[in-house]
């Protein structure tokens, strides 16, 4: 397993990183149980979670309550800001939410400090000084070791770094953010922000939710046990004919070369600028094992712009 450096700091982190929204969700505590396992075991250190996930904490319920020992072999990430009541009161970046949010993680984590603790999403009703003033806190506090941002526009990642200056409180090391070779957005301005600043880039939905993994065939119906074929909403953002188009080219061009859609996905993103770890997540062990191999083929500068010529080209 590759390790690399978060950003500009010195938090090292595993090239491949676990996505556990599944957990307490798509997979029970014994399944859960046996991905988290066989992930440390393959190398695997970033784990990333989020206390909305499955159904409002479930996720770091289920990390709590099965990583026992090994919590001090992983770098457990996990976010707060967006939603985790009906009625607006638990949600946003105020000293006063984060500060509650904060204990509401580490109890259900059942650990003592948080390795990432990152913003799912601006606040516009809270001032940013006021934010990483809390965070700041935190870190002196010991219950927070780095702090990063997610779903933020490049300009909140300029105004956050440079208010964090000012004001001589900690910074974000990180953005979490979308990006795949099917939805490359973050390169016109959040991906300059990220370099200049040197955040480490951690992208989620690297296989554009299973459509960059081969196993949909076009004009066919969905298998009954996939992402596609239970959330219509997803099937219908990422099913559009520019993206199979471009599916259909990156299999050519992956099967030329002897390799799979996973691996061309995986190690096209491990081969970005300023990516940190490959956030994916994983309902069976096999596929923690297939995305631990899949960063291992080093693209050259060639096929990297083939790979331009495909997916940029319309």
């Amino acid at each position: 397993m590759q390790i690399r450096n978060l950003g500009g700091s010195g938090l090292r982190v595993s090239a491949v990183g676990l996505g556990c929204n599944n957990f307490g969700q798509r997979t029970d505590l014994e399944t859960s149980r046996k991905v988290i396992h066989k992930a440390i075991d393959l190398g695997v250190t970033l784990f990333d979670t989020a206390d909305i996930y499955a159904g409002r904490g479930g996720s770091e319920t289920v990390l709590g309550e099965v990583l026992g020992p090994r919590r001090k072999d992983i770098v457990l990430a996990t976010k707060y800001a967006k939603p985790m009541s009906d009625d607006g009161s638990k949600q946003g970046a105020s000293r006063h939410y984060i500060m509650a949010a904060v204990e509401d993680s580490l109890r259900r984590l059942k650990t003592d400090y948080i390795d990432l603790y990152q913003q799912h999403d601006c606040d516009p009703l809270t001032p940013i000084e006021e934010t990483l003033r809390a965070l700041d806190d935190l870190v002196r506090q010991g219950k927070v070791r780095y702090v990063g941002n997610s779903n933020f526009p490049a300009w909140r990642i300029a105004e956050a770094e440079l208010v964090g200056r000012a004001a001589n409180t900690v910074r974000f090391v990180s953005c979490q953010d979308e990006y795949s070779l099917l939805v490359r957005g973050i390169e016109k301005d959040l991906l300059p922000a990220a370099q200049h600043y040197n955040l480490g880039l951690l992208p989620f939905f690297p296989l554009a939710s299973g459509l960059l993994t081969g196993k949909y065939q076009r004009g066919a119906t969905a298998p009954a046990d996939t992402r596609f074929a239970k959330m219509p909403a997803l099937r219908d953002r990422y099913v559009t004919q520019r993206n199979e188009d471009i599916v259909e080219k990156l299999e050519a061009f992956a099967k030329a070369r002897g390799h799979s859609m996973l691996k061309l996905a995986f190690s096209w993103l491990a081969a970005r600028p300023q990516v940190s770890s490959v956030i994916a997540g994983a309902t069976r062990v096999e596929q923690i094992e297939a995305n631990v191999k899949a960063i291992d083929w080093t693209l050259t500068p060639d096929e990297m712009a083939e790979i331009d010529r495909i997916t940029l080209a319309s």
